[in-house]
């Protein structure tokens, strides 16, 4: 492929659906089953059809609840063109909460997999307002079929195609979801996207990029970064689910090039036998990106020791708002920064509203480039909250150093406040992250009769470690060895898992609630 000026050449489906037809847009590594350009272009042309006979004009919102496979790619590119809001909603949802995110976004269409079909008979009797229920791989009471419905449609676009966007929801770590929502972009279907131009070069990206992706495709980055390579005329490689020793073989046999990955799976990577990971050829790996999740130091050492210079990290959340990029060699020189900004312009505030200078900790900004602005759907409070002027915030607190680089220290929404000190629970958890004996860890603040809060992590042990006692003094003991004692656990429980969502992300306020039972909570 012959790339611009700017970097690689981009392009809608159709263009790609004529000039490279049976080109695999969409295979799924576990069944096989692959989903080519001219195929993806056709069906999703039927698909928009089916939403305008429904009644869909541009702006209608619609949302999906479907596990990974081509008809995610479908639904979300034949709504786009049909100029939609489009919601992915998390499978791992309850009936509730995939109702209130249908009801909240005002969808007028659902499409669900009949694997998930008692959620989805539920949803359909919460929410009876909506114009067309479709479900794909099996049926569903009060659902129609996603296929035969296609089948009475056309494979020519709509007369009035225009572009859709997007409508995420946030992961819903310290409360209910909240819906993101951007204008309608106003150019054409293939228009360039800047953002993609930006992350193309950086990583190496063209029409022959092997892509795959190892997360759920209802996260807004597995979404994201597969669609972009559509737009590359290239192959999104999927996995059904994420299994460390199956994602060594699909880059193995499929010669992958790029993927995305969170640290968690880095971590799982990590512990396969040394004589298993050896064995595998991933070489042909020329970019690896992390993000979703804090990586502790020592794992992304342990990472590029492995896999070379090729580990790139960034920083964006749902709402857009700002973004930071960091390439292996930078890392090595700055371990722990998420990098420099390359969207917006970074700003960091104190409690009083100023901006702090270089390595001074406070509430992260950034101020928009180009005039693009985010609301939370139906919460103007929250809206206006994470706003500051023309900066705005998604609560995540840290510092720059001298030279612009940003290090993340966690959630305004997880500082723990013991005795009036102010203590950031993600520093004590990437050093017990560390601990042989840990398999994953969270640190929380719980009920404190003198201090309000104090200290205390939740522990799941390695497969065949005894928890009890003496392990949890061994724990206190190397984290105290490592950090200021004030900022480590006064007690550790240990359970069986944490609740932890696919994209690697740790609901807090889930785990918080056991402990603040019948207490005044300051931190929900």
């Amino acid at each position: 492929m012959t790339p611009t000026a700017t970097g690689p050449r981009q392009a809608f489906l159709s263009t790609w659906a004529a000039e490279r037809p049976d080109r695999p847009a969409v295979v799924m590594t576990g069944t096989g089953e692959t989903l080519t350009y001219r195929q993806l272009d056709e069906r999703s042309n039927r698909f928009a059809h089916a939403l305008r006979a429904a009644g869909a004009t541009r702006g209608t919102h619609i949302a999906y609840l479907l596990d990974n496979s081509p008809r995610v790619f479908e639904v979300a590119w034949g709504a786009y063109r049909a100029g939609c809001y489009y919601t992915p909603v998390n499978t791992r949802f309850t009936a509730d909460e995939v109702a209130y995110v249908v009801r909240d976004s005002g969808a007028a269409v659902l499409v669900a997999s009949a694997r998930f079909r008692d959620v989805a008979e539920q949803v359909a009797e919460r929410v009876p307002g909506l114009r067309l229920s479709l479900a794909t791989g099996g049926d569903i009471d009060g659902y129609e079929s996603y296929d035969e419905v296609l089948r009475r449609f056309p494979a020519t676009p709509v007369a009035d195609e225009s572009p859709g966007c997007r409508m995420l929801y946030s992961s819903g770590t310290t409360g209910a979801p909240k819906g993101v929502k951007r204008p309608l972009p106003s150019g054409s279907l293939g228009a360039t996207d800047p953002w993609l131009t930006t992350q193309a070069r950086l990583y190496g990206w063209t029409g022959d990029t092997r892509y795959l992706c190892p997360a759920p495709l209802y996260h807004g980055a597995g979404l994201w970064w597969t669609t972009a390579m559509h737009r590359l005329g290239a192959t999104a490689y999927v996995m059904e689910k994420f299994d460390a020793r199956a994602f060594l073989e699909t880059v193995q046999r499929h010669r992958i090039t790029s993927t995305q990955l969170v640290p968690t799976m880095f971590v799982r990577l990590l512990r396969l036998p040394e004589d298993t990971r050896r064995g595998f050829d991933v070489s042909s790996l020329t970019s690896a990106i992390h993000a979703a999740a804090p990586c502790p130091v020592e794992v992304k050492e342990a990472m590029i020791d492995w896999w070379g210079p090729i580990v790139f990290e960034y920083f964006a959340a749902t709402e857009g708002n700002g973004s930071t990029s960091i390439t292996t060699g930078e890392w090595l020189r700055h371990k722990g920064s998420v990098g420099k900004a390359v969207v917006g312009i970074p700003h960091v505030v104190g409690a009083d509203g100023t901006e702090l200078p270089p390595g001074e900790v406070g509430l992260v900004y950034f101020e928009s480039t180009t005039g693009e602005v985010f609301e939370y759907h139906n919460d103007p409070d929250k809206t206006r909250a994470a706003r500051l002027g023309s900066w705005s915030t998604t609560g995540d607190m840290g510092y720059l150093d001298s030279e612009g680089y940003l290090y993340l220290t966690d959630r305004s929404s997880h500082m723990i406040i013991s005795g009036g000190v102010n203590i950031y629970p993600q520093e004590a958890e990437n050093v017990l992250a560390t601990h042989e004996a840990v398999d994953d860890v969270a640190v929380i603040g719980v009920p404190d009769p003198e201090f309000g809060e104090q200290v205390k992590a939740v522990v799941v042990p390695r497969p065949g470690v005894a928890a009890g006692p003496d392990l949890e003094a061994a724990l206190v003991a190397w984290c105290r060895d490592r950090l200021a004692h004030y900022k480590c656990p006064k007690s550790v429980d240990f359970v069986d898992a944490l609740p932890r969502g696919d994209n690697g992300k740790l609901y807090k306020l889930r785990l918080r609630e056991a402990y603040w039972e019948g207490h005044s909570s300051v931190i929900r």
